[in-house]
């Protein structure tokens, strides 16, 4: 994945063209209130730089899974009334994305106003990536800007069909993520680590494998690190754990020595016997997990490795909690290690780009997210980017902006 290959659309003239972007506004809504307006106010900037150059600019996203029907509760009617507060101007509303409401809106845009249309997969040609359906779209506009990083893992109709259809360009903040993922996987300073948690080995498989000749540390936590200390014969007790994974850590393990990346996992672990907040606790050696307990963090000795390994370090990928974060006292881990990370990262010393849904969360709950240098908050793109995947949106903007510049 490359920035270089992709055409921004910052430079580009807009003044009296009606521009399409594909935006991520797919927030949390309950009873038609909008819960948390992060990705609107993420996004407002972009709207209001294209309608201040004169654009007449017009969003398209999806909202929830209505599954090609018109389920007014993914209704998009919300999100343009917010979109208007933020903004702090007027935003019309379309109760369609095509057909004639759609065509009205769009065609009565005045330069440097702004609308939302109605949720894309209110019809099944969007997931489809219809042809028929991504034209329909298409009427009226001039230019097309793909500013949905979170959704480039997916060739629908209106991330990749559509980018065929009209003059295709990338939005600043799918330009800024692909450029901070760039700079921690594909040209990072070095040394790198790549720190990987999560519950199960199985669901990271693909991360794993594709990491670890790229990595020069790589350490493991959460749930998934107790499937490792199985393969290496250890009793992890009443632990979570995947019997059947061990396979695949035992290769993982190999691959690393192979390709001389540091793996890290837990040298002492903090156990309990309930799965609550604030339940009894101890910490104990990997090698002396009773049998009726449950290893729920990593230890302060483990901790202490970690943060040590950051110190010779200068980029840090993170994907995943190192314990079971939700709850007190198993958060302190994550908690402990995020926060270093942090303060190196403020202090110049470390680029840390992080992603993921458990990610952002344990970051925010750590308060480190805000000194981190790139928060992703992609989730599946981020994480088929994380397995070393083509993410169609990205490789149709790739495509157009090549055939774009043979014609020059």
């Amino acid at each position: 994945m490359s920035a270089g290959s992709l055409r921004p659309i910052e430079g580009v003239e807009v003044k009296g063209k009606t521009v399409l972007i594909r935006a991520d506004v797919n927030v949390p809504m309950k009873d038609g209130v909008i819960t948390d307006a992060t990705r609107l106010e993420r996004f407002a900037p972009t709207v209001a730089s294209l309608a201040d150059r004169g654009a007449k600019v017009v969003v398209l996203s999806h909202l929830g899974r209505p599954k090609g029907d018109r389920n007014m509760a993914f209704t998009l009617g919300p999100v343009a009334e917010k979109l208007g507060e933020i903004l702090g101007r007027p935003v019309q509303f379309a109760s369609d994305c095509v057909g004639p409401e759609a065509e009205k809106v769009v065609g009565n845009l005045k330069d440097g106003e702004i609308a939302v249309l109605e949720n894309l997969r209110f019809h099944k040609g969007e997931e489809e990536n219809d042809r028929s359906f991504a034209l329909r779209l298409s009427i009226g506009g001039d230019l097309y800007v793909n500013d949905a990083f979170s959704c480039a893992h997916r060739a629908h109709a209106s991330t990749y069909e559509l980018a065929t259809i009209l003059p295709a360009y990338a939005g600043p903040s799918l330009m800024a993520e692909v450029k901070a993922l760039e700079a921690a996987l594909d040209k990072p300073k070095r040394p790198v680590a790549a720190l990987v948690g999560g519950a199960k080995v199985s669901s990271k498989i693909g991360v794993l494998e594709f990491l670890v000749p790229k990595m020069d540390h790589l350490v493991i936590g959460g749930g998934m690190a107790n499937t490792f200390l199985a393969a290496l014969g250890n009793d992890v007790g009443k632990s979570l754990y995947e019997a059947d994974a061990m396979e695949t850590a035992e290769k993982v393990m190999a691959m690393a020595k192979e390709s001389g990346c540091q793996l890290h996992l837990p040298v002492d672990v903090v156990i309990a016997r309930e799965f609550k907040a604030h339940a009894e606790n101890e910490t104990v050696g990997v090698d002396a997990i009773p049998s009726d307990a449950m290893a729920l963090d990593v230890g302060p000795k483990t901790v202490a490795e970690i943060v040590a390994a950051l110190a010779t370090c200068e980029t840090l990928l993170w994907n995943g909690p190192l314990g079971a974060f939700e709850i007190e006292p198993f958060n302190a881990a994550t908690n402990a290690v995020a926060q270093e990370a942090a303060r190196l990262t403020k202090a110049g010393k470390l680029v840390t780009v992080a992603g993921g849904g458990d990610t952002v969360a344990a970051l925010n709950a750590a308060g480190a997210s805000e000194d981190f240098t790139y928060l992703s908050t992609a989730g599946g793109a981020f994480l088929e980017w994380l397995e070393g995947r083509d993410l169609p949106g990205i490789d149709i903007l790739k495509t157009q902006a090549t055939l774009a510049a043979s014609t020059v």
